[in-house]
């Protein structure tokens, strides 16, 4: 079943609508928009003319901080076009605050009051989801204009039309973000976590130190601040503090969006890829191999993705490819780990066995090439009458006892390595970055 509590904000302190008196305190609150620079970061985007899907339960088109910000969506739960979240509902809330975290605008003059998310002028495509997993939530957001979707939920059941949905993402531009979860284990990241093609992140606290309640594993590429983060609530104009994953995962979506606004034409592994080569790391965490099953490849700076000198890379970038576990099809319902494993290593095997037939074809031809220049020299030597002089001497131009090489000789090639598997800590940058 689907679950929330795996990514759920925690810790949650509902807030009433903040008079204008208290408008620095609540811009002071949202410590996470200086950490991640946001000031400098909206001089170069704000994440114009893109939309981000939240899926999720529900979003509250009318608050304050969001309104003008929310398209039409979709509700897969009732079977209509009203994505409001309803009372009684698994977080009614929790959409609300994901919405804002990534496209929230403030109110108020100068937009001084409320909440501000990372990607102010991004659009929210919201969409309550339903029923057991999220293919065609998923589908309706590739379908409906989405450039970046962001699941802070999360389905113990890797069902195989989620799998397809995924590929369907990514093989449109689409890039989906996903928390990690907030049971500070390595066993408890779920679907669509789980899946190739994915980013999936965790959280750290204000110092760029990892949550204690995040989730971890190999599936975590990058992490977000996760604590304390401020975010419009529902029903109302109200704020809330809390904490969580799914925090961090917003604002990773909502560093995406800034992104694909000033390069339109990345993939979702090259924007990925611009988030991991310029991601940071604490100084308690310096040293470590990347990725780390707990901070990935760091954590988000959004100013530096946008301004540094990042090449493009290939197209799944640091994502897994969604075809690498499976056919073009999605798996068949009711296999398990141990098929997939075994699946993998035959595939590994056939792969194996193709390098070692195509290296001894190219052994034989580098064997029958030298073979039949060392024969062609032989006759001209002959034809020439020889090698000429007196034994002993070498000939004109020849220096004696010089080692003869073969020109032919195969050269040994140079270690190909991934730039993604066990990287040395970049040497660029720390987190929180210094302004």
């Amino acid at each position: 079943m689907r679950a929330l509590s795996a990514t759920a904000l925690t810790g949650a302190l509902i807030l009433a609508a903040a008079p204008a008196a208290s408008a620095d305190q609540t811009r002071r609150d949202q410590w996470a928009l200086e950490a991640l620079q946001a000031e400098s970061v909206w001089k170069i985007s704000k994440g114009k003319g893109v939309t981000v899907a939240v899926i999720d339960t529900g979003v509250n088109a009318e608050h304050v901080d969001l309104k003008n910000n929310v398209l039409k969506g979709h509700d897969f739960e009732d079977g209509d076009d009203d994505p409001t979240p309803e009372e009684g509902g698994l977080e009614p809330t929790h959409g609300t605050g994901m919405a804002s975290l990534i496209a929230g605008h403030g109110h108020g003059p100068g937009a001084a009051d409320g909440v501000m998310g990372l990607a102010p002028e991004a659009k929210i495509l919201p969409i309550r989801s339903g029923g057991m997993g999220y293919a065609d939530e998923i589908r309706y957001a590739v379908d409906h204009g989405a450039s970046v979707i962001n699941i802070s939920q999360s389905t113990s059941q890797g069902l195989p039309e989620d799998r397809e949905a995924v590929a369907y993402a990514l093989e449109h531009g689409v890039l989906i973000v996903t928390a990690s979860g907030n049971e500070g284990s390595a066993d408890d990241i779920q679907f669509p976590g789980e899946f190739p093609g994915v980013l999936t992140v965790g959280g750290v606290d204000k110092s760029g130190s990892i949550w204690e309640n995040s989730n971890y594993g190999p599936e975590v590429l990058l992490t977000a601040p996760a604590t304390r983060l401020v975010s419009a609530s529902w029903p109302g104009d109200k704020l809330r503090i809390s904490g969580g994953t799914s925090g961090a995962a917003a604002l990773t979506s909502a560093a995406a969006a800034l992104i694909k606004s000033k390069y339109p034409d990345l993939t979702p592994g090259q924007i990925a890829n611009r988030l991991v080569k310029t991601a940071a790391l604490p100084e308690s965490a310096k040293g470590i191999s990347l990725p780390d099953e707990k901070y990935g490849y760091g954590t988000i700076r959004p100013l530096a993705a946008l301004t540094e000198d990042i090449p493009a890379g290939s197209e799944y970038g640091p994502l897994k490819d969604p075809g690498s576990e499976s056919s073009s099809a999605a798996p068949s319902a009711g296999k398990s780990d141990a098929d997939y494993a075994a699946e993998n290593e035959k595939a590994d095997q056939k792969q194996m066995i193709f390098l070692a037939v195509l290296g001894l074809v190219a052994l034989a031809v580098i064997g029958l090439i030298v073979f039949l220049i060392v024969k062609l020299s032989r006759r001209n030597k002959n034809n020439n009458g020889g090698p000429g002089g007196p034994a002993g001497y070498p000939q004109y131009g020849q220096q004696p006892n010089a080692p003869q090489q073969n020109p032919y000789q195969q050269q040994p090639l140079p270690p190909q390595q991934n730039p993604y598997q066990q990287q040395p800590t970049p040497p660029q940058g720390q987190w929180p970055p210094q302004q």
